[in-house]
């Protein structure tokens, strides 16, 4: 493309705090959808996710809102997201990543899916990369008018305390935390150069099984679950054990270990599948007919474990261990653990 900045390009990225840092910064929603990179030169539009696979022909809704806009020359950073009434849904903006035409034609009817910009990385002949974030901002306000279609800006702040509103409102309910963008910072591809604020957030869940690692006989992970009334529910895993940490589960594990017969779980369980499931490390379906990777083991203990992100009423990505809790009886441990306030995330995409 004849572009000054163009692909491959790696995003800048965030190291992760769990408070909002002080000083020259700007505050932005952490949108929670795909990362994507958007090139413009005429005609042409190529997206490109944060490791640089092509998203164009998935989204073509988004390649035709980019068109749309006025500049005709661009580069820019941003999220790609589906927006339901209920707020934003991460697992039909996977589903949209389809190879079938016609189901790419058919999910952006159903789902289609909006382009949130929050910098910018040219325009025109200029590279924009070197200047300072609020001058970068400044002009991407400029090329993402406020009545574009299928394109939005990002809301910004300077001021702490909105921020801080952000995170108590809508972390959890569409925003998955909060980035501070220093007043000054150049765009440094590749580089943890912003600071993402995520709020840890903690459930109380019941071990209900667990997996071996692959070279050594210990447990690599525990699968985790909630109850609804009398059923329990896997809801993910927990991993990322030291070998003494392994070591010391294997001789807690070892007299819970039962027979499949029996257990919560002989049937199967996530036997509805979900597009999440494919994500290294998430709750993954199994049902009786497939090969068994996981050992039962009664569900008697109970763990508090932190994570970040929720699809539905699963974990997306593995969470941590924090402690046991043998002072709480498992079937105390539901999903009412998991309930957030509903709040209009499409509020807060209008307040740009």
């Amino acid at each position: 493309m004849n572009l000054p900045v163009g692909p491959p390009l790696p995003p800048m990225l965030a190291r992760l705090a769990r408070e909002l840092p002080t000083g020259d910064f700007f505050f932005e929603p952490k949108w929670d959808g795909f990362r994507c990179l958007a090139f413009r030169a005429g005609d042409e539009v190529d997206l490109r996710s944060r490791h640089d696979r092509p998203l164009a022909r998935y989204f073509p809704e988004v390649v035709e809102a980019l068109r749309r806009l006025p500049a005709a020359r661009f580069a820019l950073d941003g999220e790609l997201v589906v927006l339901r009434r209920s707020g934003f849904d991460f697992p039909s903006l996977m589903a949209r990543l389809h190879p079938a035409p016609t189901r790419v034609e058919r999910l952006r009817r159903e789902t289609p899916a909006l382009l949130i910009a929050f910098d910018l990385l040219s325009l025109g002949d200029d590279d924009l990369r070197a200047r300072p974030f609020a001058e970068r901002r400044r002009l991407l306000e400029e090329v993402v008018a406020p009545d574009a279609s299928g394109v939005f800006l990002t809301p910004l702040t300077a001021d702490p305390s909105i921020a801080a509103t952000w995170l108590a409102r809508f972390a959890g309910a569409g925003i998955d935390g909060v980035v501070a963008k220093g007043r000054a910072a150049e765009y440094v591809p590749g580089s943890r150069t912003m600071v993402k604020v995520k709020p840890e957030r903690t459930a109380d869940c019941v071990v209900a099984g667990f997996r071996w690692l692959v070279h050594r006989a210990l447990p690599s992970s525990l699968l985790l679950g909630l109850y609804d009334e009398a059923r329990l529910h896997h809801v993910g895993v927990v991993s990322s054990f030291t070998g003494h940490q392994r070591e010391r589960l294997l001789e807690v594990l070892r007299p819970l270990v039962v027979e499949l017969a029996g257990h919560p779980w002989e049937h199967g369980f996530l036997v509805e599948g979900g597009a999440t499931g494919r994500l290294l490390g998430a709750a993954g379906r199994w049902t009786p007919d497939m090969v068994r990777d996981w050992v039962p083991v009664a569900p008697r203990l109970v763990c508090e474990v932190a994570y970040d992100q929720l699809d539905g009423r699963r974990f997306r990505h593995p969470a941590r261990f924090r402690r046991w809790r043998p002072d709480r009886e498992p079937a105390s441990c539901g999903f009412d653990q998991l309930q957030v306030a509903p709040a209009d995330i499409g509020q807060l995409l209008a307040a740009a």
